[in-house]
Protein backbone atom coordinates (compact mmCIF):
# COMPACT_ATOMS: atom_id res chain seq x y z
CA UNK A 1 0.00 0.00 0.00
CA UNK A 2 1.39 3.67 -1.12
CA UNK A 3 2.06 5.71 2.08
CA UNK A 4 0.02 9.34 1.96
CA UNK A 5 3.44 11.05 0.80
CA UNK A 6 3.92 9.21 -2.16
CA UNK A 7 0.77 9.48 -3.63
CA UNK A 8 0.19 12.56 -6.30
CA UNK A 9 4.29 12.32 -7.39
CA UNK A 10 5.53 12.33 -10.98
CA UNK A 11 8.67 10.42 -11.48
CA UNK A 12 10.83 10.53 -14.89
CA UNK A 13 13.82 8.03 -14.91
CA UNK A 14 16.28 9.11 -17.56
CA UNK A 15 18.30 5.85 -18.04
CA UNK A 16 19.80 3.53 -20.71
CA UNK A 17 19.82 0.53 -18.07
CA UNK A 18 16.81 -1.89 -17.92
CA UNK A 19 18.54 -2.83 -14.84
CA UNK A 20 18.85 0.52 -13.00
CA UNK A 21 15.04 0.97 -13.79
CA UNK A 22 13.88 -1.98 -12.49
CA UNK A 23 15.65 -1.36 -9.41
CA UNK A 24 14.63 2.44 -9.13
CA UNK A 25 10.59 1.05 -9.92
CA UNK A 26 10.81 -1.22 -6.77
CA UNK A 27 12.15 1.60 -4.79
CA UNK A 28 9.16 3.74 -6.06
CA UNK A 29 6.35 1.31 -5.40
CA UNK A 30 3.19 3.41 -5.08
CA UNK A 31 3.93 6.90 -6.72
CA UNK A 32 1.42 8.03 -9.27
CA UNK A 33 3.25 8.19 -11.87
CA UNK A 34 6.13 6.98 -13.50
CA UNK A 35 7.49 7.64 -17.28
CA UNK A 36 10.88 6.21 -18.63
CA UNK A 37 13.20 7.24 -21.60
CA UNK A 38 16.88 6.35 -22.46
CA UNK A 39 18.12 10.08 -23.20
CA UNK A 40 18.54 13.38 -22.57
CA UNK A 41 17.11 14.07 -25.75
CA UNK A 42 14.22 11.91 -25.27
CA UNK A 43 13.57 12.75 -21.65
CA UNK A 44 13.93 16.78 -22.75
CA UNK A 45 11.05 16.28 -24.90
CA UNK A 46 9.06 14.57 -22.77
CA UNK A 47 9.89 17.38 -20.08
CA UNK A 48 8.60 20.05 -22.72
CA UNK A 49 5.07 18.45 -22.70
CA UNK A 50 4.84 18.09 -18.48
CA UNK A 51 6.59 18.77 -15.51
CA UNK A 52 7.26 15.83 -12.91
CA UNK A 53 8.09 15.89 -9.64
CA UNK A 54 11.52 14.03 -9.30
CA UNK A 55 13.79 13.51 -12.32
CA UNK A 56 16.43 10.44 -11.89
CA UNK A 57 19.19 10.21 -14.34
CA UNK A 58 21.28 7.18 -14.54
CA UNK A 59 24.74 8.76 -16.19
CA UNK A 60 25.85 7.81 -18.58
CA UNK A 61 23.01 8.69 -20.94
CA UNK A 62 23.18 7.46 -24.79
CA UNK A 63 23.83 10.91 -25.70
CA UNK A 64 25.30 12.65 -22.74
CA UNK A 65 26.76 12.15 -19.91
CA UNK A 66 23.69 13.11 -18.11
CA UNK A 67 25.14 16.12 -16.32
CA UNK A 68 24.28 18.57 -18.42
CA UNK A 69 20.15 17.93 -18.34
CA UNK A 70 20.58 17.54 -14.72
CA UNK A 71 21.66 21.11 -15.03
CA UNK A 72 19.04 22.00 -17.14
CA UNK A 73 16.91 20.51 -15.23
CA UNK A 74 17.28 23.09 -12.38
CA UNK A 75 16.89 25.92 -14.42
CA UNK A 76 14.10 25.17 -16.61
CA UNK A 77 12.17 22.91 -13.94
CA UNK A 78 10.92 22.59 -10.80
CA UNK A 79 12.15 19.10 -10.29
CA UNK A 80 14.24 17.88 -7.69
CA UNK A 81 16.74 15.93 -9.50
CA UNK A 82 19.17 13.04 -8.75
CA UNK A 83 22.35 11.96 -10.28
CA UNK A 84 23.40 8.79 -10.18
CA UNK A 85 26.86 8.40 -11.44
CA UNK A 86 29.97 5.85 -11.52
CA UNK A 87 31.87 6.13 -8.22
CA UNK A 88 35.42 6.57 -9.65
CA UNK A 89 33.42 9.65 -10.89
CA UNK A 90 31.14 11.20 -7.98
CA UNK A 91 33.00 13.33 -5.99
CA UNK A 92 34.09 15.57 -9.51
CA UNK A 93 30.67 15.63 -10.28
CA UNK A 94 29.65 16.23 -7.32
CA UNK A 95 31.72 19.20 -6.96
CA UNK A 96 30.38 20.93 -10.41
CA UNK A 97 26.50 20.07 -8.91
CA UNK A 98 25.88 20.53 -5.60
CA UNK A 99 25.54 24.67 -5.78
CA UNK A 100 22.42 24.00 -7.76
CA UNK A 101 20.47 21.17 -5.69
CA UNK A 102 21.50 17.99 -7.45
CA UNK A 103 21.46 15.38 -5.44
CA UNK A 104 24.52 13.16 -6.78
CA UNK A 105 24.30 9.42 -5.61
CA UNK A 106 26.80 6.73 -6.59
CA UNK A 107 26.39 3.28 -8.04
CA UNK A 108 26.33 0.62 -7.80
CA UNK A 109 23.79 1.61 -4.96
CA UNK A 110 21.60 0.09 -2.06
CA UNK A 111 18.00 -0.42 -2.50
CA UNK A 112 17.66 1.04 0.96
CA UNK A 113 19.68 4.17 -0.16
CA UNK A 114 17.57 5.07 -2.84
CA UNK A 115 14.35 4.78 -1.19
CA UNK A 116 16.01 7.37 1.34
CA UNK A 117 17.14 9.64 -1.06
CA UNK A 118 13.90 9.11 -3.12
CA UNK A 119 12.00 10.10 0.02
CA UNK A 120 14.39 13.29 0.82
CA UNK A 121 13.93 14.46 -2.78
CA UNK A 122 9.85 14.40 -1.86
CA UNK A 123 10.10 16.17 0.99
CA UNK A 124 12.36 18.58 -0.71
CA UNK A 125 9.34 18.74 -3.65
CA UNK A 126 6.63 19.11 -1.31
CA UNK A 127 8.37 21.79 0.68
CA UNK A 128 8.97 23.75 -3.02
CA UNK A 129 4.96 23.47 -3.27
CA UNK A 130 4.13 24.65 -0.17
CA UNK A 131 6.42 27.84 -1.18
CA UNK A 132 4.96 28.35 -4.51
CA UNK A 133 1.63 27.80 -2.87
CA UNK A 134 2.64 30.77 -0.21
CA UNK A 135 4.09 32.84 -3.01
CA UNK A 136 0.94 32.26 -5.41
CA UNK A 137 -1.18 33.66 -2.68
CA UNK A 138 1.24 36.53 -2.25
CA UNK A 139 1.12 37.72 -5.60
CA UNK A 140 -2.49 37.49 -5.56
CA UNK A 141 -3.02 39.18 -2.55
CA UNK A 142 -0.52 42.39 -4.22
CA UNK A 143 -2.01 41.83 -7.47
CA UNK A 144 -5.68 42.77 -5.89
CA UNK A 145 -3.98 45.78 -3.57
CA UNK A 146 -3.05 47.34 -6.89
CA UNK A 147 -6.21 47.21 -8.33
CA UNK A 148 -8.24 48.07 -5.37
CA UNK A 149 -5.17 51.45 -5.07
CA UNK A 150 -5.64 51.80 -8.61
CA UNK A 151 -9.85 52.26 -8.01
CA UNK A 152 -9.64 54.06 -5.08
CA UNK A 153 -7.32 56.98 -6.44
CA UNK A 154 -9.20 57.28 -9.41
CA UNK A 155 -12.91 57.54 -6.93
CA UNK A 156 -10.38 60.21 -4.88
CA UNK A 157 -9.47 62.15 -8.13
CA UNK A 158 -13.21 61.96 -9.92
CA UNK A 159 -15.50 61.69 -6.67
CA UNK A 160 -13.95 63.71 -4.43
CA UNK A 161 -13.78 61.25 -1.93
CA UNK A 162 -11.45 60.79 1.36
CA UNK A 163 -9.13 57.63 0.91
CA UNK A 164 -11.38 56.23 3.82
CA UNK A 165 -14.30 56.59 2.33
CA UNK A 166 -13.63 55.37 -1.42
CA UNK A 167 -12.08 51.95 0.35
CA UNK A 168 -15.54 51.54 2.27
CA UNK A 169 -16.97 51.89 -0.81
CA UNK A 170 -15.32 49.53 -2.59
CA UNK A 171 -16.05 47.20 0.52
CA UNK A 172 -19.52 47.61 0.45
CA UNK A 173 -20.30 47.28 -3.16
CA UNK A 174 -18.33 44.46 -3.28
CA UNK A 175 -20.44 42.80 0.01
CA UNK A 176 -23.56 44.18 -2.18
CA UNK A 177 -22.61 42.62 -5.19
CA UNK A 178 -20.92 39.59 -3.78
CA UNK A 179 -18.09 39.85 -5.29
CA UNK A 180 -14.78 40.43 -4.25
CA UNK A 181 -13.04 44.08 -3.47
CA UNK A 182 -10.60 43.45 -6.75
CA UNK A 183 -13.58 42.70 -9.13
CA UNK A 184 -15.11 45.43 -7.75
CA UNK A 185 -12.12 47.89 -8.16
CA UNK A 186 -12.16 46.71 -11.68
CA UNK A 187 -15.59 47.26 -12.34
CA UNK A 188 -15.30 50.78 -10.76
CA UNK A 189 -11.84 51.00 -13.62
CA UNK A 190 -14.36 50.31 -16.32
CA UNK A 191 -16.94 52.18 -15.43
CA UNK A 192 -14.52 55.42 -15.52
CA UNK A 193 -12.77 54.24 -18.64
CA UNK A 194 -15.77 54.10 -20.72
Amino acid sequence: MARNDEIGHSVLIVSGSPQFSMVVRKAMKGFFLVDERKSAAAARRLCLERSYDIVMINAPLQDETGEQFALDLTRDSRASVLLVVPADQSEEVMGRVVDRGILVLQSPMSLGRLEKDIRFLISIRDRMREYEKLLRTAREKLEETRVVDKAKFLLIEREHMTEGEAHRLIGKQAMDNGVTRKKMAERILEDYEE
